[in-house]
C-alpha cells in the first residue's frame, strides 16, 4: 500500500486533475488514486466549470491533506526538493511560479469555449476572440520560457509549469490549434512524456461521456 493517495476525476475531461496527477507523478512519490466517477454530480458540475465545490484533485501523505494544484506542487516541492519542480535559481523560480499562478486563476475564456476532451477531436473549430487572445498569451508565456531556458521544457528540464500548462497542450490538440514550429516541438515532447501517455491511454479508455462537451460545429 502506498504512503499517499491522489483523488482524481475523469482522466478524460478534468484538467485539474491531470495537473495534479502529473505533478504527483513528477515527484516520484508513490501513491494509489481515488478515482470518482465524472458521472457522479459532484464531479460533473466541476468538470463542467459549474461548481467549485468538489475537492479534486486531493492529495493525502502522512497527516496532510492538500487539495489545490498549486499547494500540490508546492507540498510535492517540499517534499522532494531534489527533483526540482521547482527551479533551483530564485529569480527563475519566481518566475515559474508567476506562470504557474496565471494559469491557475486566468484564461476563463479558454477554459469555457475550449473545454479539456483528449478523447475530442475538432479540426476547423471556430474559436472566438477572447479564446484566442487567451491563446496569444499563452504561445508568449512559452516563447519567453523556452527562449530563456533554452528548453526542451519550459525551465529547462521538467517542472510544476509543464504538469500546470499539460491540460492546454491536450485542449491544443483537441481543437487543432495552429502553433509556431518551436512551440509545437514543445507541446509534442509534452504529449510524449511516458507519464502523459499513461493518462491518455486511461482516458481513451475511459466509458463515460458528458453530452455538454462533445463539441458540434
Amino acid at each position: 500500500m502506498a504512503k499517499a493517495t491522489l483523488t482524481i476525476s475523469s482522466k478524460n475531461y478534468s484538467s485539474w486533475s491531470l495537473r495534479g496527477w502529473l505533478l504527483t507523478k513528477f515527484s516520484g512519490l508513490e501513491f494509489d488514486e481515488i478515482v470518482i466517477a465524472p458521472d457522479d454530480p459532484d464531479a460533473r458540475a466541476e468538470i463542467l466549470l459549474l461548481s467549485s465545490s468538489i475537492r479534486v484533485p486531493c492529495l493525502r501523505h502522512e497527516g496532510a491533506t492538500v487539495w489545490d494544484t498549486l499547494a500540490i506542487g508546492e507540498y510535492l516541492n517540499d517534499l522532494k526538493p531534489e527533483e526540482y519542480l521547482l527551479p533551483a535559481d530564485r529569480i527563475r523560480r519566481a518566475h515559474c511560479r508567476s506562470i504557474c499562478g496565471e494559469i491557475h486563476s486566468g484564461f476563463t475564456a479558454l477554459r469555457s469555449s475550449l473545454p479539456v476532451n483528449i478523447k475530442g477531436h475538432f479540426p476547423g473549430f471556430k474559436i472566438w476572440s477572447r479564446a484566442q487572445a487567451d491563446i496569444e498569451r499563452i504561445c508568449a508565456i512559452w516563447s519567453d520560457c523556452l527562449e530563456e531556458s533554452g528548453g526542451p521544457f519550459l525551465f529547462g528540464h521538467r517542472t510544476m509549469a509543464d504538469a500546470m500548462y499539460a491540460p492546454v497542450v491536450t485542449r491544443f490538440m483537441t481543437y487543432d490549434v495552429r502553433l509556431s514550429p518551436a512551440l509545437a516541438d514543445y507541446a509534442k515532447r509534452v504529449i510524449e512524456l511516458s507519464e502523459m501517455q499513461e493518462w491518455i491511454q486511461a482516458a481513451h479508455a475511459e466509458p463515460v461521456e458528458i453530452e455538454e462537451l462533445q463539441v458540434e460545429f
